[in-house]
């Protein structure tokens, strides 16, 4: 049996003839950029999140940084992350003018920690008076804490950017009340590349927020800081949504609970199945979340060679991140050195992601944990 990691067909099988339509019907009008598609797709995404405002852009990383940038991020402010992401959440700090602080992870959840991150914050504020943010990520479709890290944002004056770019749809449950991603900082950012739950045919981004400032610049830094045609406030970037990418991100983002759920049933056979298999550690949503699984992220010793065992017999599997980004090249200049973030480092040889999409079949699934034990127990 083969099984792909990720299998785009059969969505897109399924809904060929309406996409097609859609680009038909943009190349017949002559209408590439912005427009009604674009703005359908934002007040639709902005509805589905339950904020006031979605700004699409042409990328996640444009979505971070173009929210960074509209929460008034200086040249040197510093804004506290996770290495324990994809680099795309710390290049929109840099490329933004702020300046990456790490914390480490927490062993469960394997997002920031939120009583390391209160540590580091009053570090910080005591030291160098520049820490301006927190970017926190919530990770693998999964929620950050986000009630205690709001706490301290409020209580040192700091702004929450919430990098959602894989948790389209992500609960937070506490205290009665449930707040979907992205909705509960000062605004959040998502990605729409084609992989991710909801993705574009190419690439795509967006910002949502219920703050109408933020919203109006981060729409300035999308189109060249324009406030209206050839009046520029500032210097922005290029990058707007395309038409046809917002048009079936419209037509897909109906499908959304559905895929959601079909994963969120998937993510439950797989915890059932391997929850007997000594020697995995496999995903346990925490109290106050209910995921999303844009991966599914098991923990394995022996991970290169167990990955390795699986592909031989035809299933596909990803590493989602086998360096952690302190220990990058990219980010020498920071000072950071190996066993600074110790549950990331370990987390880093472990984790394995196994096969995950809403058409993944029972079948699928059984052989994929089947094989597993095997590899493991021999």
């Amino acid at each position: 049996m083969q099984i792909p990691f990720l299998n785009l067909k059969p969505q897109h099988q399924m809904l060929k003839d309406q996409i097609m339509d859609i680009v038909s019907e943009a190349i017949d009008n002559t209408a590439f950029v912005g427009g009604k598609n674009v703005n359908g797709f934002e007040e639709d995404f902005a509805r589905f999140c339950g904020t006031s405002h979605a700004i699409a852009v042409n990328s996640g990383t444009d979505a971070l940084r173009f929210a960074l940038l509209a929460a008034g991020l200086q040249p040197g402010d510093e804004v506290i992350t996770t290495p324990n992401t994809f680099i795309a959440t710390t290049e929109a700090i840099s490329q933004a003018g702020g300046k990456i602080v790490f914390v480490d992870i927490d062993e469960r959840t394997d997002n920031i920690d939120v009583e390391k991150l209160a540590t580091e914050v009053e570090k910080r504020v005591k030291s160098s008076n520049r820490l301006k943010g927190i970017l926190p990520v919530h990770l693998y479709g999964q929620m950050a804490d986000m009630d205690p890290i709001l706490e301290i944002a409020q209580k040192y004056g700091l702004f929450v950017i919430e990098d959602a770019c894989q948790a389209h749809g992500a609960l937070y449950q506490k205290n009665g009340e449930s707040h979907k991603a992205g909705s509960m900082g000062l605004a959040g950012a998502f990605s729409f590349y084609p992989g991710k739950n909801l993705g574009s045919c190419g690439e795509g981004g967006a910002i949502v927020t219920n703050n109408a400032d933020l919203a109006q610049k981060a729409k300035m830094y999308r189109d060249h800081g324009q406030s209206q045609k050839y009046y520029h406030d500032f210097e922005g970037f290029n990058g707007r949504m395309h038409a046809i990418q917002a048009g079936i991100l419209k037509l897909k983002l109906k499908y959304l609970p559905e895929w959601i759920e079909n994963r969120r049933q998937n993510a439950a056979l797989y915890g059932q199945l391997l929850k007997d298999i000594e020697g995995v550690i496999f995903p346990q949503e925490p109290e106050w979340s209910k995921g999303v699984y844009h991966l599914y992220v098991i923990k394995v010793k022996n991970r290169d060679d167990v990955q390795k065992k699986l592909a031989e017999k035809g299933i596909s599997t990803g590493l989602h991140y086998p360096i952690p980004l302190h220990l990058q090249n990219a980010y020498k200049h920071l000072g950071y050195k190996k066993g600074d973030f110790p549950v990331t480092e370990k987390h880093a040889e472990q984790l394995l992601s196994l096969p995950m999409f809403p058409e993944l079949t029972k079948e699928e699934i059984e052989y994929v944990v089947s094989t597993l034990k095997k590899i493991i127990h021999g």
